[in-house]
C-alpha cells in the first residue's frame, strides 16, 4: 500500500494539519509550543470548509507567538503517531535473544536503520520509504547491508501482525542475501601440513580439528575434557562461547543443529591424546585450548600466530574460518551426501531442522575414517 492510500486528503500547512473527515467536514490538528516534542491538540469543532480550519489554526499560531494560547482543560491530546524508533526498541526488548545477537541487532538499529528511518511514524513508511534507504545503505559492505535490510523486514512483519501497519512495505526482491564476497579456496593437504606445523605446539591440534572436523572457533575454545571421548574419538559439541559487552560469555551453540557428536578422523587420534597429555590441565572440566591465564582463548591470541603460520605454508589469503570451509570440502570428497554434511557441520535452517535429527552417527564415523584415507594417500 503506497502512502497516503485509503485515507482522506490533507493538507499540512507551515503550522498544523487539516484534513477532510468522511463526512466532508474539515479536522484541523496542530502541537503546541514545544512543537513536534510536545502534545498534538485537536480543534474542539469542525469545519464546514477547509478554508474556515485553516483560519482557526492561524489564530492559534499567532496565540502561540505573542505567549497567550493555552491548551483546553477539556481536551484530551492526540498520541502522537507510533515512530519506528520506538516501535523496534520495544520489539528488541521483548525478543528472546542470545546476548551477541541482542548486541547485533542494537548497532544495526542504532547505526543504519535508526538514523534514516527512526522518526517516521511506522504507519507512514511506504516502499519507497525503504527503497531510498536501501539505495544508500551499506553499499560497499554487502553482508551488512543485507543483515539490515533482513532485521527491518522482521521487525516490520512484526508490526504487522501487531496491528501496527496493515502491511509489511519491505519488499525489495533478494536484498536480505548477500552474495559472497570473498571467494573461498579451501586449503590443500599439504597447506594443512605445513601451517599446522608452523603452529605454536598447544594449537597445533586445534588446526586440526578445526580442519577435519570443521568446527567453528567458538565451539573449539569452549571444548572441555569431557567433550572429547579419545577411545571411541567422539567430539561431543554441546557449547560455545562468545564474545559479547567486552566479555566471554558461554552458550548454546550458534544453531539448534550445532549440538552435535563429530567423529574424529582416526589418522587425528594420536595427535589429540598427545594435545591431551600435554597441553590439557586433570580434570573434566578443563579447556582444550586454554588462554595463558587459564580461561578462554581471544579470538587476537590465537590470529597472531595463525598469520604467521599461514604465510609460511603459503597462503596469506587463508582466514581461520576458511579451515571449516576446509573441513567441509574434504567431507563432501568422501561421498557424503547433503544431509551428513549438514549434520556434521552443524548447519541449521528451518525447513532441514528436523533431518538432523536422523543423521546417522553410524555413517558419520564412516565419513571420518575416510578423511583419514584422504590423507594417507
Amino acid at each position: 500500500m503506497t502512502r497516503g492510500q485509503g485515507r482522506r486528503p490533507q493538507d499540512k500547512g507551515a503550522f498544523g494539519t487539516v484534513s477532510q473527515l468522511p463526512s466532508g467536514r474539515w479536522r484541523a490538528m496542530h502541537y503546541g509550543p514545544e512543537g513536534k516534542a510536545g502534545r498534538r491538540y485537536t480543534a474542539p469543532t469542525t469545519f464546514t470548509t477547509k478554508k474556515a480550519a485553516r483560519q482557526w489554526l492561524s489564530t492559534i499560531q499567532a496565540d502561540i507567538v505573542r505567549g497567550k494560547w493555552l491548551p483546553p482543560d477539556d481536551q484530551v491530546p492526540a498520541p502522537a503517531a507510533l515512530t519506528l524508533a520506538e516501535y523496534a526498541n520495544v520489539w528488541i526488548e521483548q525478543r528472546d535473544l542470545k546476548d551477541r545477537t541482542r548486541e547485533h541487532y542494537r548497532r544495526l538499529l542504532d547505526e543504519h536503520i535508526l538514523p534514516k528511518l527512526g522518526r517516521l511514524p511506522i504507519s507512514s513508511i511506504d516502499v519507497d520509504d525503504v527503497k531510498r534507504w536501501y539505495a544508500k545503505t551499506l553499499v560497499d559492505r554487502p553482508t551488512m547491508r543485507a543483515h539490515s535490510y533482513g532485521l527491518l523486514r522482521t521487525i516490520m512483519g512484526t508490526a504487522v501482525v501487531d496491528g501496527k501497519i496493515p502491511a509489511n512495505p519491505v519488499v525489495i526482491r533478494r536484498a536480505g542475501s548477500a552474495r559472497r564476497a570473498i571467494i573461498i579456496r579451501p586449503a590443500t593437504l599439504d597447506e594443512l601440513t605445513k601451517l599446522t606445523n608452523a603452529m605454536p605446539e598447544q594449537y597445533r591440534a586445534m588446526i586440526l580439528l578445526a580442519s577435519w572436523c570443521a568446527l567453528r572457533f567458538g565451539e573449539l575454545t569452549e571444548l572441555r575434557r569431557h567433550d572429547v571421548d579419545v577411545d571411541e574419538l567422539v567430539i561431543r559439541v554441546r557449547r560455545g562461547v562468545v564474545r559479547a559487552g567486552g566479555t566471554f560469555q558461554v552458550t548454546t551453540p550458534k544453531s539448534t543443529a550445532g549440538v552435535r557428536d563429530v567423529n574424529v578422523p582416526p589418522h587425528l587420534a594420536p595427535a589429540l591424546r598427545e594435545h591431551l597429555v600435554d597441553h590439557v590441565e586433570l580434570g573434566a572440566g578443563s579447556l582444550l585450548f586454554p588462554a595463558a591465564h587459564g580461561g578462554h582463548l581471544a579470538p587476537a591470541t590465537l590470529y597472531r600466530q595463525f598469520y604467521k603460520a599461514r604465510n609460511e605454508a603459503g597462503r596469506p589469503d587463508l582466514r581461520f574460518h576458511d579451515l571449516r570451509h576446509t573441513g567441509a570440502t574434504l567431507a563432501a570428497a568422501t561421498g557424503a551426501t547433503l544431509v551428513e554434511l549438514m549434520g556434521r557441520l552443524g548447519h541449521s535452517s528451518p525447513a532441514a531442522a528436523l533431518r538432523y535429527q536422523h543423521v546417522a552417527g553410524g555413517r558419520d564415523r564412516e565419513i571420518a575414517a575416510r578423511l583419514s584415507e584422504i590423507a594417507n594417500r
